[in-house]
């Protein structure tokens, strides 16, 4: 079975920081060439400025509001004028926010469907068309895959979290049904759905709480947080040849949380 991603080309959204960003890194350390993505210009700069020279020369950057059509077709160009195509898509861009779930003036579950569910699926729409374009200039063999970064809150329930666990189970649902439309097509569509991760909200939240810490690990059968780095060997997995009969899957990376009672915050 070969996890190799060396010589492809992959964009990661949501790079600038936590687990995206361990994605990324991930992706450049075992040979692929990364365009890591995000709003957060000047922290991607700082980022890939800390790389040696030969991951550098393997590096590109793309700052920008994806939640526009036009930067969306400008990070896939930037992918291409790189590195002359596209082969993996993680979408590892996800926003969280708390609100009242019984306030009908807020616009938290308008807000997070836009940046989690919608950015994803014309991200992987824009990029589909591209893989299927260069699948037919390749010939044979798969033609690109795509992992999306989903959320156990998809599964367990906080009121205060209504909008974020719609948007994952959301998101959930449209790794499925792209799965289904591309396979034809030789793409394959999955998804890491994690929790007990040190993500960039779990890192600020332990910040306002230190006690969210021992919660989750007590709550945790494996007993302790995960590195980021865990959920980007998952990812690697999923988009790579060793993973080729797998579509459509929502693979959890949880340290075995989601079969036990949820902790407070299931997000996390």
């Amino acid at each position: 079975m070969s996890l190799s991603i060396a010589g492809k080309t992959v964009i990661v959204t949501g790079a600038a920081s936590g687990v995206g960003l361990a994605i990324g890194r991930h992706f450049l350390e075992n040979g692929g060439n990364v365009v890591f993505a995000d709003c957060d210009q000047a922290r991607l700069k700082d980022e890939v400025a800390s790389l040696n020279g030969k991951a550098q020369d393997k590096a590109r950057t793309y700052a920008g509001d994806l939640r526009t059509r036009l930067c969306m077709a400008n990070l896939l160009s930037t992918a291409i004028e790189g590195f002359d195509r596209v082969d993996i898509l993680v979408n590892a861009h996800r926003h969280l926010e708390a609100a009242d779930p019984l306030d009908p003036d807020n616009d938290v579950i308008e807000t997070l469907w836009e940046q989690n569910v919608m950015t994803a699926l014309r991200m992987s729409q824009i990029t589909a068309k591209r893989m299927i374009q260069q699948a037919d200039a390749d010939g044979e063999g798969t033609a690109g895959a795509i992992v999306n970064l989903s959320s156990i809150a998809a599964r367990r329930t906080h009121p205060e979290l209504l909008g974020y666990s719609v948007s994952m189970a959301a998101l959930d649902q449209a790794t499925r049904a792209l799965a289904v439309a591309l396979a034809p097509k030789r793409i394959r569509v999955n998804a890491v759905s994690f929790g007990s991760v040190m993500s960039a909200s779990l890192k600020g939240a332990i910040k306002q709480d230190s006690e969210i810490r021992e919660d989750i690990r007590g709550h945790t059968p494996i007993g302790r947080i995960a590195n980021p780095r865990e959920v980007a060997e998952a990812v690697q997995f999923l988009a790579s040849d060793g993973a080729g009969f797998v579509t459509g899957q929502i693979v959890t990376v949880d340290g075995g949380r989601t079969l036990i009672d949820p902790v407070a915050a299931p997000a996390h």
